[in-house]
């Protein structure tokens, strides 16, 4: 139970933030919405507002959806004519298909885009009232026979950068090591008034994070400390603080896209892909240190749940804006033969996706 309902509170409001950027843009344009649920399955409870929209909990917490006035099909433009057949003139202008192309692809790109400005505004929200670690990466120590020494790391270089991302805390270390896709790790050091650029080869190991979750570590053999002991963490304005969230969002998508094309390539670590069973898990762990970390974690969900869903995947919003950007380069959408094939495709990349990351789910638990 301590698992779970951390997971639930994090799974609706992350949920509730996409459907709602769908909700939001389908309103600005005119199009009808029939039902704004979180969840699928039967429903738990209701109600519905002074335009009709049915807003609603139901059973299964892994998702959500909006669906629109008339729609058979909610995104599709192929079968227009049959629709419109069914509508009288007032009734179609709140058809999604009948609005112009541009207006459709906001709808639709409006819940990742809502994913990420969450995620904008938890770390704003963090740092202009938590604050943010601006303490140097100092290396007090360079194991003997290391990655780091063979490297040519030495006690007291200041790490300024690692593969090209700035180091602006001594907590960024250990995350840009982790999240480096590449065999050979570029560091950029200060010593002596002089910069240096040192390539670091990695070594692989088998161990835990700090929730005690099993993972491959990327291991380099240098222990670091805050120059004299004093910790750098300061709150920002305003201004800084919204440039500061900017850039996280930036590299977490970043790093992301990255990863998963080194696991494309077979290069990366396919072990570290989970499903909803580690992140049920992982939400509950963090839970336990407090609201700050939590929310931390939502923001990261939070861009996960956009960033995958701009792929161009059917099935996903992303794959409807491939649809329509088809439909502009054609001049006209694709028929719906197309369509449905190109669906299945989807459904098929994302069962095989989903029962791979529950696979690891299940590994993680020690159940293979």
């Amino acid at each position: 139970m301590s698992f779970i309902l951390p997971f639930i509170v994090l799974i609706i409001v992350v949920v509730f933030i996409h459907e709602y950027g769908h909700y939001y843009f389908a309103k600005k344009y005119g199009v009808g919405v029939t039902d704004f649920s979180i969840g699928f399955g039967k429903e738990l409870f209701g109600w519905n507002d002074n335009s009709g929209t049915r807003w609603k909990i139901c059973w299964i917490p892994l998702g959500g959806y909006v669906k629109f006035f008339g729609d058979r099909n909610v995104f599709s433009q192929a079968d227009q004519e049959e629709l419109l057949k069914k509508y009288n003139k007032d009734d179609q202008e709140k058809l999604f298909v009948t609005k112009p192309l541009y207006q459709r692809s906001l709808i639709v790109a409006g819940g990742p885009i809502a994913n990420f400005v969450l995620a904008i505004f938890i770390f704003l929200f963090i740092y202009m009232f938590a604050g943010k670690d601006f303490t140097p990466a100092i290396i007090d120590e360079v194991q003997k026979d290391s990655p780091a020494e063979i490297a040519g790391m030495k006690k007291n270089d200041i790490i300024l950068e690692i593969d090209n991302n700035k180091v602006e805390s001594i907590l960024d270390v250990s995350k840009l090591i982790l999240m480096s896709t590449s065999e050979i790790v570029d560091f950029k050091v200060s010593r002596y008034d002089q910069e240096l650029l040192l390539k670091v080869k990695p070594k692989i190991v088998a161990g835990v994070d700090n929730l005690g979750n099993k993972i491959n570590k990327r291991i380099i053999g240098i222990k670091l400390s805050p120059y004299n002991n004093e910790i750098n963490h300061k709150k920002l304005g305003p201004a800084r603080a919204l440039i500061e969230s900017f850039k996280e969002v930036y590299f977490v998508t970043t790093s992301s896209l990255k990863y998963m094309g080194s696991m494309i390539t077979g290069s990366g670590d396919s072990s570290q892909l989970g499903g909803p069973i580690r992140i049920a898990k992982i939400s509950g762990q963090v839970a336990e240190f407090g609201i700050l970390p939590f929310i931390s974690m939502m923001a990261y969900i939070s861009i996960s749940l956009g960033l995958i869903n701009l792929f161009p995947i059917p099935l996903l919003d992303g794959g409807h804006l491939m649809f329509y950007a088809f439909e502009k380069v054609l001049g006209k959408p694709l028929s719906q033969k197309t369509q449905e094939g190109f669906f299945r495709i989807g459904l098929f990349l994302l069962l095989t996706l989903m029962f791979f990351a529950t696979f690891n789910d299940l590994k993680d638990l020690g159940l293979f």
